[in-house]
């Protein structure tokens, strides 16, 4: 019962330097929690180490460890919340369609019905002229039998000069006149098709607050000079890379790629939820994603969470893979010019996105993380055409 009420209480999650729910918590000696990032940069900006809750000084920069059970607690509170998020979305979703769907029913009815009235309409037009035409003929008939009753030859001659000089009814050629049935073809695929259109609008405005929702873990990552493979270039900022022609004369440390010629990121993750984006207009071939910490970094590497990569990757200008084994091969509507990835740790979900078009590319689910997680990039080889480099860009939430 007290575990309810502790997870009820949406304050006990709360970080008291951001004031939001706790991604990555560490807790410091004095017994106090913050997220990672939040006590990191409090106490890079300020000349004493400092608890913010307590204000106990530590004489050295504490070494933070995270705080498992605050982290796990976390997470149940997150998956509540999401719960929640995802009922009400869908719910949302659902309803939208169903009205749809019963609008489209009702337009179809009423189109139909529509044809139906104005082929009914031509119908009764020409029933009416063939019955005002009968009726004309009837009434001639009636004189011409009348006057042939006659016994006054004088009469019957005057009468029947009469109906010479008066011009005969008109009548139409009836056999050239039809009524033609109405077509409905199309009709109905024509319905389907604008309900097809609004269900995508639905999904689009889902996906799109979606990506909103994951681009809040956004974090600041860079790449770790001391893990790129000698033939990679990176910039001064460590925020770009690319493949040189030359292969640099560098230290052979225990992290840096030898075989293949890729880069991880310098900062790891082990907890929570994380979001990045990377940049790979004018490539023809690249991976991207995030690595576990004990990926070899000496032989060849395949692409495979087995192997700890979670990955999508780029072949011949437009073949788009999913690194699993074997791959699978991904259908786009256009060739994505920004990568977002979303992890989440406990989750074991890694979701890829193509930014631009607010559209999900591929989630790997059911991932069991139980290392330290990186950004993993491979730029291609630069055969001219692939020469552009990777670039880990700002997130903007649009």
């Amino acid at each position: 019962m007290a575990a309810a009420n502790y997870l009820s209480s949406e304050d006990q999650f709360l970080c008291s330097i951001c004031l939001d729910v706790f991604t990555d918590p560490v807790a410091t000696s004095c017994g106090h929690n913050f997220c990672r990032k939040c006590i990191n940069e409090h106490w890079n900006i300020n000349d004493q180490y400092l608890c913010p809750m307590c204000k106990e000084a530590f004489n050295t920069r504490p070494d933070l460890r995270v705080n498992t059970f605050i982290s796990e607690m976390v997470a149940q509170f997150r998956q509540s919340e999401d719960a929640d998020r995802e009922i009400a979305e869908g719910v949302q979703v659902f309803t939208s369609l169903k009205e749809s769907v019963e609008r489209g029913l009702n337009e179809l009815i009423n189109t139909i019905k529509e044809k139906q009235k104005t082929t009914e309409k031509q119908a009764e037009a020409f029933i009416k002229e063939l019955e005002q035409e009968i009726s004309e003929l009837m009434k001639r008939s009636t004189e011409v039998e009348q006057i042939s009753r006659s016994e006054d030859h004088l009469h019957l001659l005057q009468s029947v000069q009469s109906l010479n000089i008066q011009q005969p009814p008109p009548t139409k050629d009836w056999k050239q006149v039809g009524v033609r049935p109405t077509s409905y073809e199309g009709t109905v695929v024509k319905a389907v098709v604008q309900l097809e259109e609004t269900l995508s609008k639905d999904v689009k405005k889902l996906l799109k607050a979606k990506l909103k929702r994951v681009q809040q873990y956004a974090v600041d990552v860079t790449l770790d000079p001391d893990t790129a493979h000698p033939q990679l270039i990176l910039s001064h900022d460590r925020k770009q890379v690319n493949h040189g022609d030359v292969k640099k004369n560098l230290p052979d440390n225990p992290k840096r790629f030898s075989a293949c010629a890729c880069v991880l990121g310098k900062q790891s993750f082990s907890s929570g939820r994380f979001y990045f984006e990377v940049q790979v207009k004018g490539k023809t071939e690249w991976d991207l994603g995030v690595a576990r910490e004990s990926i070899n970094r000496k032989g060849n590497i395949t692409l495979s969470p087995e192997d700890g990569l979670w990955t999508t990757c780029l072949r011949k200008r437009s073949e788009y893979q999913a690194a699993t084994r074997p791959p699978v091969r991904l259908s786009l509507k256009s060739p994505p010019q920004k990568v977002g990835v979303f992890v989440d740790y406990e989750e074991g979900l890694v979701s890829f996105y193509d930014v631009d078009a607010a559209a999900l590319i591929y989630s790997f689910t059911g991932c069991s993380f139980t290392e330290k997680l990186f950004l993993y990039l491979w730029p291609g080889n630069n055969d001219g055409k692939n020469s552009a480099p990777l670039i880990i860009t700002p997130v903007r939430v649009n």
